[in-house]
């Protein structure tokens, strides 16, 4: 729209008006109220810091559920701090359609095909595995914990005992690891089980996981330091998963065998989808570990804080005085954050890389472990993600301060009270990384809060 030369002198006067006015009426109201105040600003804003009353302890993580994970953990790792961890995985296999075996099927060998990609730990330990058929039914809608016992769950006869050494190999383009595949050879005492399997027994896969419970490997103890491999066994659009197959020849097929026809056995496979359940349990022996001995105590603070996933370790953090604000009228948090540093020399970093990201929770008037409200509001606005220029964590919890200040009725259904935090892996079943921090009694860990304080 375009205005003459006539309109533009109106509009400008008109504001030159407006602007008189605005200016009178702030005229007005220093004069009546803002002149009596003292002569400083309305509004202060300062930083602290509440390091000095910090403290961390360490503790057991126990309840971790240990079958929702996208990829699961195998083998024994002997880490030098953190002692002996010992996983063990249980999966179930699905039919992809109704078998057809032909005339006089017979079972020529077994194979379990399973992938993994990641290696945590050294690469030239002789892992130990032996393969059980489950004898007890996993519910694929239940929760199950790293305290399982999978091995009371399976039968006493083994299919197989199986030797591997893990290894890495890089892509040389993506510089990503490449999946490396274990073949397991197993008893074929499994393959005619499950030939001779009845046609009511496939019907469907919630009658045939009644009739073929899964499968588990059990890993024992090593001598040298060993490591947890990653196993990726679903199948998905662009991964064709971990399967069992079934090689057998039959009538058929060996009458073309014999006209040279079909130089190959026929296969039937059993893949682990999304849909089988695939569970570990995770063992733990910490003798000998340095933080035994105030291990789920608080009467003595940690020097360092231990971070372990697999149902491992995690660290409650205590902050004094939170609370106290309370009392306080007419303040607002412009940021509060809480920072941790890595003992990267502890930790040894380049053996033991530290988990990408960590979780920073806080422990409710109930006892239960609840993320804080910034969480919620943005993850990446909350962080916790390893910064590798300095290997620091930092969370930035604002409004859950914001919130213990505000809400002080424990009848209020917002109230959060200030009963410590803890500190965890980010995803807490399906990685093997730990990691040791500087203790807040070594100043490895800040609280930095920003406030603004209204005067009265």
């Amino acid at each position: 729209m375009k205005y003459s030369t006539v309109q533009l002198l109106k509009i400008v006067g008109g504001l030159f008006v407006l602007v008189n006015i605005l200016v009178a009426c702030n005229s007005e109201q220093n004069d009546l109220g803002l002149g009596i105040l003292p002569d400083e600003d309305l509004i202060n804003v300062r930083n602290i810091s509440v390091s000095d009353k910090i403290a961390s302890y360490t503790f057991n993580e126990n309840g971790i559920t240990s079958n929702k994970g996208a990829t699961n953990l195998l083998g024994t790792l002997n880490d030098p701090v953190f002692g002996k961890t010992t996983a063990n995985y249980a999966t179930q296999f699905r039919l992809t359609s109704f078998p057809d075996f032909g005339t006089n099927p017979v079972v020529d060998s077994v194979r379990l095909y399973l992938f993994y990609r990641n290696i945590y730990g050294d690469t030239i330990t002789t892992q130990h595995v032996k393969v059980y058929e489950m004898e007890t039914y996993l519910d694929p809608d239940a929760e199950y914990t790293q305290d399982i016992d999978l091995k009371s769950m399976a039968s006493d006869i083994p299919l197989a005992e199986f030797d591997y050494t893990p290894k890495v190999e890089l892509d040389s383009a993506t510089q990503d690891t490449n999946y490396q595949l274990l073949t397991i050879p197993l008893d074929n005492a499994l393959g005619e089980k499950l030939i001779g399997a009845d046609s009511l027994d496939m019907i469907n896969n919630d009658v045939f996981l009644q009739y073929f419970k899964g499968l588990l490997l059990e890993s024992a103890d090593v001598t040298g330091e060993g490591s947890l491999v990653t196993l990726h066994t679903a199948s998905s659009s662009t991964f064709q998963g971990s399967a069992l197959l079934v090689y057998y020849n039959n009538d058929e097929n060996t009458i073309l065998l014999e006209d040279d026809e079909a130089p190959d056995t026929l296969s039937q496979a059993y893949l682990i989808t999304q849909y089988s359940l695939r569970v570990n349990e995770f063992k733990h022996d910490y003798t000998g570990a340095p933080f035994l001995d105030n291990l789920d105590r608080e009467e003595e603070e940690s020097d360092l804080i231990y971070v372990q996933p697999t149902g491992g370790l995690k660290s409650r953090i205590t902050v004094s005085g939170l609370e106290s604000w309370k009392d306080s009228v007419n303040m607002g948090i412009n940021k509060a954050e809480i920072i941790f540093h890595v003992d990267t020399t502890a930790s040894d970093i380049h053996n033991y890389p530290p988990p990408s990201q960590l979780m920073f929770t806080f422990v409710a008037p109930d006892g239960e472990e609840y993320r804080p409200i910034d969480y919620f509001f943005n993850p990446t606005f909350y962080g916790g993600v390893l910064d590798t220029s300095d290997y620091t964590y930092t969370f930035n919890i604002t409004q859950h301060v914001q919130r213990i200040i505000d809400v002080t009725d424990p009848d209020d259904d917002d109230f959060v009270g200030n009963e410590g935090f803890f500190l965890t892996t980010g995803r807490r079943a399906d990685i093997a990384n730990r990691v040791i921090l500087k203790g807040a009694k070594q100043g490895g860990v800040d609280m930095r809060i920003t406030y603004s304080k209204f005067l009265d």
